[in-house]
């Protein structure tokens, strides 16, 4: 059906497609009647929150008719902190993707070209859409980046560079001197993003924490997250680091009052609580393993990760496999949508989760 007001929206609207989450609980037990399914399709932390998070939320509730602190002061300095650099540098999001947001909103426009790899993250040419930019996609290698071919595809109307590091759907990740290498010969006119959503998870030496880069490419700016290892993803809180003059940019574009107070709270709290990150990780290694040695055993290949999921080549269109599952109780993500129709991407959850999911998987198959 074609929408009354498409031609009164604006340009980038037209052909854009939203953002579609992963099935909630709720939705699939009603569709189906059935109880007791298992959610593995959006990469959340399958312990929940610290005692330490919960402490923290609950001393807010009293002050729930007032607005939250705009500034976030007390966040902002705690990551200033943790980072070693200056309050300035820090910009907050409701959760990770509204600062990717800010960063099309402030730097890309009709005209402007904003370059991504295929199978990157969605909020990068959904985001840019939305602007009017027009999309440039670099084709992947080995599921990842390819940062030759991306190179090749700089341009004077380049606006934004987006990499996500590990990358999202399929877990791939670049090493310390090919990402650098990349962002030397970008020029400093283009912002480059990169995207560590799923920083605390990676166990390569080589992976590079690229906030220790800021001081040495103005034009960076790095993303992280509270919803994947922190165990917040309800709470929607995330953060941006940068040069000072792209903060202040972002902060312009900034919906007041993004972070609430509760999540304020919650993330100085999980900040501090490295047993609950520790724990999380170590929860992360045995379920990847997990994970991996069923598929194995299944007889299917996967794409190696380095994040909290394992993307699954089913080597038949994943569709029909991911309503069979659906019924069976257990909800992953098919990701035709990013040009993967015969893969399954598959959150990490706690072993009975992993060992239901690789049941279920091994029955429909």
């Amino acid at each position: 059906m074609v929408n009354r007001f498409i031609k009164q929206a604006a340009p980038g609207l037209a052909s854009l497609k939203p953002y579609v989450p992963g099935k909630p609980l709720s939705e699939l037990e009603r569709e189906l009647g059935i109880t007791g399914s298992v959610k593995l399709a959006s990469n959340e932390n399958p312990l929940g929150p610290s005692e330490r998070v919960r402490a923290a939320i609950e001393a807010q509730l009293a002050d729930l008719a007032r607005y939250p602190d705009g500034g976030a002061f007390e966040l902002r300095s705690a990551l200033a902190r943790r980072h070693g650099v200056d309050m300035s540098c820090v910009t907050l999001g409701n959760g990770s993707n509204d600062v990717l947001d800010m960063v099309a909103r402030a730097f890309l426009w009709a005209g402007r070209e904003s370059l991504f790899s295929q199978y990157a993250f969605a909020v990068y040419p959904i985001s840019s859409m939305a602007v009017g930019a027009t999309l440039r996609t670099a084709p992947a290698v080995d599921y990842g980046h390819d940062l030759n071919a991306m190179r090749g595809m700089l341009g004077e109307q380049t606006g934004v560079v987006w990499i996500a590091n590990p990358n999202n759907p399929t877990g791939s990740c670049l090493g310390r001197d090919a990402l650098r290498a990349f962002i030397e010969d970008v020029p400093p006119s283009v912002i480059i993003v990169v995207d560590e959503a799923y920083f605390e998870y990676v166990r390569d030496d080589d992976y590079p924490d690229t906030s220790l880069w800021l001081s040495d490419f103005p034009n960076l700016v790095v993303t992280r997250t509270f919803s994947k290892a922190y165990g917040l993803a309800a709470l929607r809180v995330g953060y941006g680091l940068s040069h000072p003059d792209v903060a202040d940019l972002l902060n312009r574009v900034r919906q007041p009052f993004n972070v609430d107070s509760l999540a304020q709270a919650a993330a100085i709290a999980a900040l501090g609580d490295r047993d609950y990150l520790r724990r999380s990780v170590e929860l992360n290694d045995r379920g990847m393993r997990q994970l991996v040695e069923g598929v194995t055993r299944l007889g299917l290949a996967y794409i190696p990760s380095s994040g909290n999921f394992l993307t699954v080549d089913l080597g038949r269109e994943a569709g029909p496999v991911d309503q069979a599952l659906l019924r069976l109780g257990v909800v992953t993500r098919p990701i035709a949508n990013y040009g993967l129709p015969n893969h399954l991407r598959v959150s990490i959850g706690l072993a009975a989760e992993n060992a239901r999911f690789l049941a279920a998987l091994e029955q429909v198959l």
